[in-house]
């Protein structure tokens, strides 16, 4: 595990964000779904990807890397086949829940047998939405204890299919790829709200600009999928990452000004809410050439719903503990399982820098201070709350050490050398 100490300093500049991970988790599905060659353009091989990637090939897809226009970001030729042909029976997941969520069903397109495998916390996260629709398909599967490693065989059936929205929107997403592909028309009917509903929104797009048909009822919460569709190939390019930019506009409210480049401005990520939340807080934000400004901003208490932008959370405690008044962060449940329990770790963190936090089952509530004081802190093997940490440092009187800093190459390889690029002061 390795440690870095951050010494206190604003952090000031322009940055060129990563490219979507959850946009290019799915293009990368639809693409090796497709039968012949797309382009994924814009692309960062950050651990998750990679573990997609990997997933793809196992399945029958040729993948080929190339450079791209940008350091450090790539274009993914892959060549897909129309379906799934096992070429490796053993799929390693990593620790991307998301890989695993969108594979599972993608895998039973086929009577094969495959093996899901996974490390880290992966492990012990809820896959039970899928075991009940096997049960209901009689699609053979084997687990320990209902964790990974997941053996799987049989193939899916065309038919209806209910689905819990408050565990996880990945379930739909997983099964809105596979659906279309079946020799007959389905159904998804959500059984409870829906919750990260914009990350549905950003799977019905891709699988759109695939050439996939769905049709999704919001009132009642409701998908049709038509059957016998295919996968057209396509040149896709990977738009911003929203949930990235977050923590710096986030740093540019607290120390100085941050221009972010490469965001969507109409991105249907639901972590582009961050831009909303920002300004109710106060923050000062601008729009001009497509670059979003953020600039050193007194930030007013609030209380946010984030059960459909959870992964907001890390920050928005950060951005909490320096309001004036007291922030609440509500119905947050779903982060107890996420890559950590992230309400106990942002908690635990922030706190030992100082912060003034209180968890509760669901929720965060926060008094702002004008300062932290800094200190030692646990990545928890989350590259969120490493992050987040990093950004608080900012606002520390003292050193931050973080243990655990190589968390960020789960989804954002480059955020050290982004960190330096805007002034910030790092060293093992």
């Amino acid at each position: 595990m390795k440690s870095l100490t951050l010494k206190p300093t604003g952090l000031s500049g322009r940055i060129q964000i990563p490219p979507s991970k959850s946009m290019a988790h799915r293009a990368i599905i639809c693409a090796f779904l497709s039968e012949g060659e797309s382009r994924i353009g814009n692309v960062e091989l950050s651990n998750d990807i990679i573990a997609t990637c990997r997933a793809a090939e196992a399945l029958g897809a040729d993948i080929d890397i190339l450079e791209g226009g940008i350091p450090g970001r790539k274009t993914l030729v892959i060549r897909g086949r129309g379906k799934v042909a096992v070429i490796n029976n053993r799929i390693h997941c990593g620790e991307s829940g998301t890989t695993a969520r969108f594979i599972i069903p993608v895998t039973r397109l086929t009577h094969d047998e495959v093996t899901i495998t996974g490390e880290g916390k992966l492990v012990d996260r809820p896959f039970g939405v899928f075991y009940e629709i096997f049960q209901a398909q009689e699609v053979q599967y084997e687990t320990q204890d209902g964790k990974l490693p997941l053996k799987l065989s049989g193939r899916l059936k065309p038919g209806s299919f209910r689905v819990r929205g408050d565990i996880s929107s990945q379930f739909i997403s997983g099964l809105l790829l596979a659906l279309p592909l079946l020799d007959g028309d389905s159904i998804i009917e959500v059984t409870t709200p829906l919750e990260s509903a914009g990350y549905i929104d950003m799977t019905l797009q891709v699988q759109k600009k695939f050439g996939i048909r769905i049709d999704y009822n919001r009132a009642e919460n409701r998908f049709f999928i038509p059957g016998w569709q295919k996968y057209i190939p396509q040149q896709y390019q990977v738009e911003g990452d929203w949930s990235q930019a977050a923590f710096w506009l986030a740093a540019g409210v607290l120390s100085g000004k941050i221009e972010v480049e490469g965001l969507n401005p109409n991105s249907l990520q639901g972590d582009k809410i961050i831009e909303a939340v920002l300004q109710k807080m106060g923050a000062k934000l601008f729009w001009k050439d497509e670059v979003i400004t953020a600039v050193k901003s007194e930030l007013r208490d609030i209380s946010i719903d984030v059960s459909q932008c959870p992964d907001l959370v890390p920050i928005l405690a950060v951005l909490g503990s320096m309001c004036s008044g007291r922030t609440e962060i509500l119905n947050a449940a779903r982060l107890r399982l996420k890559e950590c329990d992230r309400l106990n770790a942002i908690s635990t963190e922030l706190r030992a820098l100082g912060a003034q936090i209180t968890q509760r089952q669901d929720a965060l509530f926060i008094k702002g201070k004008n300062k932290l004081s800094g200190g030692r802190v646990y990545g928890w093997n989350d590259h969120r709350i490493v992050m987040a940490a990093a950004i608080a440092a900012v606002v520390c009187e003292k050193n931050v050490i973080i243990e655990g800093c190589e968390a960020v190459n789960k989804s954002y390889p480059s955020f050290w050398d982004h960190y330096v690029a805007l002034g910030g002061k790092a060293c093992e």
